[in-house]
């Protein structure tokens, strides 16, 4: 491979890695036709890039990012290697476990998610759990209208005895 060639495609994983905060390293070893078009698909309907790179090219982008966490994924950099880059930490967990019910592939080798790096394929499971900052979003704001929630049904369920009891307790504060 010309020199050229190596620099365009280490830009091309550099600009990669810019875009998209998380990524995963999958083995996508001996998938058919079939089932690599499958994968493809896939991805493209859920907004994850597959690339398939070298370990060489890749593992070099990865020292010059001088990042501790991404250099745990250089040893998990042999055989062959796709990478999926994603917006949503755990879409492309939830998809691998997904495909390897159907075809036993993709199977992950390691994840740079959410500025850690997770290394092993017995990790899958933890990275379907991460939730999406939407998600962590969605949670706090329940945790907070949980308490105005409980307020109002008690003085629904109350009747109106409770509200007109609540009205003459703060009239009578306000007279006094």
């Amino acid at each position: 491979m010309k020199k050229e060639l190596k620099d365009q495609i280490i830009e091309s994983i550099s600009a990669q890695l810019k875009q998209y905060p998380n990524f995963y390293v999958a083995d996508i070893e001996g998938l058919n036709a079939e089932n690599t078009v499958k994968l493809r698909r896939a991805c493209f309907e859920q907004g994850i890039k597959l690339t398939v790179v070298k370990n060489t090219l890749f593992a070099h982008v990865l020292k010059t990012l001088n990042n501790e966490e991404m250099n745990l994924i250089i040893p998990v950099l042999k055989g062959n290697t796709a990478i999926m880059y994603a917006e949503t930490p755990n879409g492309p967990a939830k998809l691998i476990k997904k495909l390897q019910k159907e075809m036993g592939k993709p199977l992950l080798k390691g994840a740079y998610v959410q500025e850690c790096a997770f290394v092993g394929a017995e990790k899958l499971d933890v990275l379907c759990a991460i939730k999406s900052r939407e998600e962590l979003i969605g949670d706090i704001v329940s945790l907070l209208q949980a308490p105005m929630r409980n307020v109002i049904s008690a003085l629904q369920n109350g009747g109106g005895s409770t509200i007109a009891g609540l009205v003459k307790t703060l009239s009578e504060k306000e007279e006094k």
